[in-house]
Formats: C-alpha cells, sequence, structure tokens
C-alpha cells in the first residue's frame, strides 16, 4: 500500500486529520478545564468575602472579642445564614479542625480533606472532585478577626451542573470533528483517485511502451496537468511510431539499395566476363594456329571485333550510368522537337531494316531547357527500344506536343507488340533489368532504360511505361524553356 501514490496520500491525509483531531480534543478539554476553573474560583472567591463580611458584622453587631469562643457560640446561627444566603453546605470549626457545626454532617463526613489541613496552615485552598458530568468543591479558609485566627469555615458546593455542561460542550465539538475528519478524509481519499487513477492508466500504458506495443493510448481526456501529461504521452508515442515506421522504411530501402548494388555488380561481372571470356578464347586458338586455317582466323578475328564493339558499348553505357551523380554541366535552351525529327529520320533507316515504319507528329517550337547531346540519346535509346520490341511490319507512333499551362513538353513514342507485366514496368529502368528473356534482345544488357531514366532525371522530368491493348507506351515529360530542371 505505501508503494502506490494513493496509499501515500491515504495515509497521509489519515495521519494528518488523526494527529489534528487528537489535538483539538486535547487542547480544547484543556481550554474547559482552565475555564471551569476560573469559574470556581471566581465564585469561592465570592464565598469567602461574603463569610468574611458576615462574621465580621456579628462580631460588631454582639460586640464579642476576638477569640475564638465567641466563634463557636455564633457557629451554629452563622452555618444557617451562610448556607440559606449561598446555597451551598457549610461547616464550622476551630481553629485545631474540631467540627462546631454543619448544615448537614452527611456533605462533608468521609471526604477529602486536604482544603481544611491547608486552612489549619493559616491558607486558602479547595479541592475539586468531579467525574464524568458531576463534580464538587470543598473550599476552606480561616476566619481571621482583627489579625487573629477565630475559626475556620468550610463550605462543600455542587458544580455538577458546570461538568454536565462542559461535559455536553466536549460531546458536541468531539462529534463535529468527528464528522469534519471524516469529511476531509473521504475528500482526500477521491481527491487522491482523481489523481492517481490517471497516473496509474499512464503507468500502465509506458509499461506497455516498454513492451513494445505502441498502438497503446492514455485515453485520458482533462484539461488539468494530467490532462496535458496525457496529451504529450500521446504525441510522443505518436512521434515514436512515425519515427519508427521511417527507419523501417528507410532500412527496407536501405537493403533494397544493397541488393539492387549486389544485382548490379554481379550483373557488372557477369556482363564484362562473357565477352573478354570470348575474346581471350579465340584470340588463344588464332595464336597457336595462326593463319593456316582462314576460315577459322576470319572468323575468330570478325568474333573479336563484333565482341570487342559489344564490350566497348558496354563500357560507354556504364560510364553514361555513372554520369548520374556527376555534374552534368550547364542547361541551354534547345529545340526539342528538332532533335526529335533529326533522330526519327536517321532511326527509320534502322526501322526499315526491320521492315517497320517511324511516323512522327511533333509541333515547332518546342523548346526545353537541356542538354542537345543528351536528349539525342535520350530519343535514340527510345526509338531503338521501340523497333527492337514491336511487332513484324509495324508503326512506331512518336508523338510531341507542348501543354503551356502545365510548363512541359510531353513525348510519346509507341509501339505494338507483346507488353510486360506491371510488375515487370516498375522494374525496367533498373540497371541490367532483363526480365522476361524472350523479350531481351541478343547482346543487350539491360542499361538503355537506366539511361534513359538517368537523362530525364537531370534535366528534371518524367518518364513511365504504359501497357495498353498491346501496345507498350513510353511518355516523357520535360520542363519547357520557362521551368528550371528539377522543379517537376
Amino acid at each position: 500500500m505505501f508503494r502506490t501514490i494513493r496509499g501515500k496520500f491515504v495515509v497521509g491525509f489519515f495521519v494528518i486529520f488523526g494527529l489534528s483531531f487528537v489535538v483539538l480534543n486535547v487542547t480544547l478539554k484543556e481550554v474547559i478545564r482552565t475555564s471551569n476553573q476560573k469559574i470556581i474560583t471566581s465564585d469561592l472567591i465570592g464565598l469567602k468575602n461574603n463569610g468574611n463580611v458576615y462574621v465580621r458584622q456579628a462580631f460588631l453587631i454582639n460586640h464579642f472579642t476576638n477569640n475564638n469562643l465567641y466563634f463557636g457560640q455564633m457557629a451554629e446561627e452563622m452555618v444557617d445564614d451562610l448556607h440559606r444566603a449561598t446555597s451551598s453546605e457549610v461547616a464550622a470549626y476551630t481553629v485545631d479542625g474540631i467540627l462546631l457545626y454543619a448544615s448537614d454532617e452527611e456533605a462533608f463526613a468521609g471526604r477529602a480533606a486536604d482544603d481544611l489541613k491547608q486552612a489549619l496552615l493559616g491558607k486558602t485552598a479547595y479541592t475539586i472532585t468531579y467525574k464524568g458530568s458531576t463534580g464538587s468543591v470543598y473550599f476552606a479558609y480561616p476566619v481571621v478577626v482583627d489579625g487573629v485566627k477565630v475559626g475556620i469555615l468550610r463550605y462543600a458546593e455542587d458544580f455538577s451542573p458546570l461538568y454536565a455542561q462542559s461535559g455536553r460542550i466536549l460531546n458536541v465539538v468531539f462529534e463535529v470533528a468527528l464528522a469534519i475528519f471524516a469529511a476531509a478524509f473521504l475528500f482526500s481519499y477521491l481527491l487522491s483517485r482523481h489523481i492517481t487513477i490517471p497516473l496509474t492508466k499512464l503507468t500502465r500504458a509506458s509499461t506497455e511502451v516498454i513492451g513494445g506495443n505502441l498502438n497503446v493510448r492514455s485515453g485520458i481526456r482533462r484539461k488539468d496537468e494530467i490532462g496535458r501529461l496525457a496529451a504529450n504521452f500521446n504525441e510522443m508515442i505518436g512521434r515514436i511510431s512515425s519515427q519508427i515506421a521511417t527507419i523501417g522504411h528507410d532500412r527496407d530501402r536501405l537493403k533494397q539499395l544493397n541488393e539492387q548494388e549486389k544485382r548490379f555488380f554481379d550483373n557488372v561481372t557477369h556482363e564484362l566476363k562473357t565477352p573478354l571470356t570470348s575474346i581471350l578464347g579465340y584470340a588463344e586458338m588464332i595464336r597457336e594456329n595462326g593463319t593456316s586455317d582462314p576460315a577459322f582466323f576470319d572468323k575468330g578475328m570478325n568474333h573479336i571485333v563484333d565482341e570487342s564493339r559489344r564490350l566497348h558499348g558496354m563500357v560507354l553505357n556504364l560510364l553514361e550510368v555513372s554520369r548520374r551523380k556527376a555534374d552534368q554541366g550547364e542547361l541551354e535552351i534547345v529545340e526539342a522537337g528538332a532533335i526529335l525529327r533529326d533522330v526519327c529520320d536517321a532511326m527509320d533507316i534502322r526501322a526499315k531494316r526491320y521492315k517497320k515504319r517511324i511516323v512522327l507528329a511533333a509541333a515547332d517550337g518546342l523548346f526545353v531547357l537541356g542538354q542537345g547531346d543528351r536528349l539525342r540519346q535520350l530519343f535514340i535509346n527510345l526509338l531503338d527500344n521501340a523497333i527492337k520490341y514491336s511487332s513484324p511490319r509495324s508503326e512506331i507512333a512518336v508523338l510531341a506536343a507542348a501543354d503551356p499551362a502545365a510548363g512541359i513538353v510531353r513525348f510519346e513514342f509507341a509501339n505494338p507488340g507483346e507488353t510486360l507485366r506491371p510488375d515487370e514496368l516498375a522494374a525496367v529502368f533498373e540497371p541490367f533489368y532483363s526480365g522476361d528473356r524472350r523479350y531481351k534482345e541478343e547482346g543487350s544488357v539491360g542499361l538503355g532504360l537506366s539511361i534513359v531514366k538517368s537523362i530525364v532525371d537531370d534535366h528534371g522530368g518524367s518518364i513511365r511505361i504504359d501497357a495498353e491493348a498491346q501496345r507498350t507506351i513510353v511518355r516523357v515529360e520535360l520542363p519547357s524553356e520557362g521551368r528550371e530542371a528539377g522543379s517537376v
């Protein structure tokens, strides 16, 4: 219990209110006792003054001398008169403590006589006896006439009403204090619950977070400090979840990049090793056989030349891919439409070799901010792919038009033929991507579209490939003359 805040609250409030309750009762009892003592003392002083006045007057009226003999003679009359005047029991004693007369001897018989002993010594004294709501006082003092002690007067007075009233006051105060204590304790308990219950919820929620559950929320809706703490807790967990999700995404992306890098290295190794192995094999055989076999010599030399050209083209392509991270030089305003028409004229000869035809529809004034030689390479690679992978005797449609509202120039290269699956379309721009080997041209290393993508990215444009009704359409968008590259 003491390990929880609620338990500490309850025990703390109980101790505080308990001590306050005890101190209040003790203090109140002491105050009432002191007050009662003052009242009794004041009343006894009045009795003593009245008694002295009565005795002095009696001695003066009867012309008694100041000795104890006459005090004894007037004791009975004096006691009765004082009894009637004070409504108290009165007794007269000699200077030696011998009872002369008492209004009620039983009231003085068998009672404590400490006050009488003090009176015999010439002192005024009283003894208070009380139990519960009843109380009585015995009061004794020496009677002195003209400086001579002539006797002792003793009073027995009932102060039960005073003590009964004090008892009632104490009971009322006790009950009121107890009610206040109970109400305060209940309030403190409810207050502790109001404070500790949300803290307990936050503790449980934080424990679940430690266990890995980041979907937990406090669910506390309050406008005080605890409510703000709960809101901050929820926001903190939300940010942690977001950061973990970002880290997870970056981790997956890094893993993917590492896999791509490994695949790129493996493909480069394979693609470079194949022509080098073939070249080395034919070169060794030619060195051994010389020109003794003219047919084999011509075949080997032709193969070495073809593979060397293929290897040269592959190296150039690899260098082009690596240029994506390098400085690409200054951009200038070029007329992309003119470059495209020139490329289409040049590639039309290659298309006719495959019994295919290029149909161009390009507007005039298609100015873009870029590099002419790289745009030419972009168009050559796209047309080369369209020629290689289109159906026999087909038409390759090339469109080019400006979109002033969007600030771009659009290019489309469409060729009929077998299309790639959606998952293959999303991966064709990766270096050395081969996809289905049925659609890969002999000698291709899969770098053409990767180069195309790097050129488009460097010009701040976008490219995508769609498959529609047995047609493959490549769509390229480049910023027009009025827009800076990289703003798309």
